[in-house]
């Protein structure tokens, strides 16, 4: 047998467990710090291969390590798993009409169980990939949860559980296959709490100092900050707090959140700072007093480069998903799912990839049957963010796509939720284990390669970890 049957072998051998785990978890459908039965799930199947566990790693009940050493235990190879979903986005799994299971209910929009079941694929038939092979290696599951929240990856490397690491893969369901040669920008966000006086809006309304007044005129203040920002920068916002229902009540507490995204970490640091900055203006203008809480920031993700290409290689070896015609077919059923104005910014967006004639075509069997190409000096930025980030600051680190999905498939939707437990979710996960696998275990072949990846991430780093958090922010359980 050749490398690449070898391991689709191995991955094929746990298959089944592979895809009962993808669908217990969609099923819990639990959103950020709240995974317990989903954390749980993929303990117990990798406890049954003999992996080591560690629970409740960097202060977070439901971040885990599991561990399984081969030989030396050199080098070290991590994976990095997600397991949490998102509120309001519950559907019925393979349904290409909007039906939820649960109205307002939670749901995998984002395909975070196919993340984690994918990842426990790899983490098995790798290690058995080492014994059977006879070479060394240690293998850690990572248990991340929470990446669609305040996140945990900047807590793990900050807790110093990446730093013997050699090497980090993951993965993320999409609808194109390739390793994403673009970066995803840094984030920092916060809770901001204004407090005032209350008072009779009608009777008294000069005794009273509006909160929910200051919190207007931070958005106010933000928004002509908009106009003195780089082009690529972004600021988010949503109300926790406003205070009441009741108009004749001056409010005299309000909590607002906000988020600012950048290509660099230190640039969405400058722009966080004039945030704080208005809203101190505010308070001032409204006679209330301000405090923030800081609840999460990531840095930016820049795919390793030297280990890009290895990826890229492996993914190319293997293909894309076998797609059958009943996978065309339902994938179409998805795709006619979207309005004509959506379908435009489909097109638009599917552009940047394909010819236009070529698009056309591709757009009538809507499946992704090949590998986009990895571009190693691309430099720009999408304009997501990610805790994964954080681990490419910590280690060589690389996340590549695989086709769960039709072409034209909207992230964080109900249609991407119904996918996330369909057919076509399933085959792009089992790929994608192949990927990680295949991956690994050239990585290690080549030593030199590890060496000059991490001569890279020192150049990106300076040779240590800053985590974008100051010291004193923990993990925002129950206050995310």
């Amino acid at each position: 047998m050749t490398q690449v049957e070898k391991i689709k072998a191995l991955v094929a051998k746990n298959a089944d467990t592979t895809v009962q785990l993808a669908r217990e978890i969609w099923e819990y459908a639990e959103i950020s710090y709240e995974e317990v039965k989903s954390a749980a799930a993929l303990i117990n199947a990798l406890k049954a291969e003999g992996f080591i566990i560690e629970e409740g790693i960097a202060d977070i009940p439901t971040a885990f390590t599991a561990t399984y050493k081969v030989g030396s235990g050199k080098p070290v190879m991590g994976l990095l798993a997600e397991y949490d979903a998102l509120s309001g986005l519950s559907q019925k799994a393979a349904c290409s009409a909007c039906d939820p299971v649960v109205p307002g209910g939670n749901g995998h929009g984002c395909g975070h169980n196919l993340i984690g079941a994918g990842c426990f694929s790899a983490a098995v038939a790798l290690k058995d990939y080492l014994i059977q092979e006879k070479m060394d290696g240690t293998v850690i599951f990572f248990g991340c949860p929470a990446e669609e929240g305040a996140g945990s990856k900047q807590f793990i490397a900050r807790a110093g559980y990446f730093d013997n690491v050699d090497f980090a893969y993951t993965w993320h369901p999409g609808t194109i296959n390739e390793v994403g040669d673009k970066g995803t920008v840094a984030i920092m966000g916060a809770n901001f709490t204004f407090d005032g006086v209350a008072a009779h809006a009608g009777g008294q309304p000069h005794l009273g100092r509006s909160a929910l007044d200051a919190v207007e005129l931070m958005n106010v203040g933000c928004n002509y900050l908009r106009e003195h920002m780089i082009d690529a920068a972004r600021i988010h916002y949503a109300y926790s707090d406003t205070g009441g229902t009741a108009p004749n009540v001056v409010q005299a507490h309000a909590v607002i959140k906000y988020e600012v995204r950048a290509p660099k970490t230190t640039q969405a640091q400058e722009l966080f700072t004039r945030v704080v900055d208005v809203a101190k203006g505010a308070a001032l203008m409204t006679g209330t007093k301000m405090q923030y809480e800081i609840t999460m920031a990531f840095s930016d993700y820049v795919p390793n480069k030297t280990l890009g290409v290895v990826v890229d290689e492996a993914m190319r070896d293997l293909g894309a998903p076998d797609w059958t015609e009943e996978d065309f077919a339902l994938a179409a059923e998805f795709l006619r799912t979207y309005p004509r104005t959506t379908m435009v910014g489909i097109k638009e967006h599917l552009q940047s990839y394909f010819d236009p004639d070529e698009l056309e075509v591709m757009l009538k069997k809507p499946l992704h049957s090949d590998i986009y190409p990895f571009n190693p000096k691309e430099n720009a930025y999408m304009s997501g963010s990610t805790d994964v980030g954080d681990v490419g600051y910590a280690t060589p680190t690389v996340m590549f796509n695989m086709a769960t999905a039709c072409l034209g498939n909207v992230g964080h939707s109900w249609q991407n939720t119904a996918l996330s437990c369909s057919p076509l979710g399933m085959k792009g996960t089992l790929r994608a284990a192949e990927a990680l696998v295949l991956a690994s275990v050239r990585t290690i072949e080549q030593p030199e390669l590890i060496e000059k990846a991490k001569a890279e991430l020192i150049r990106k780093n300076g040779g240590k970890y800053i985590c974008p958090l100051p010291e004193y922010v923990v993990p925002p359980i129950g206050k995310y």
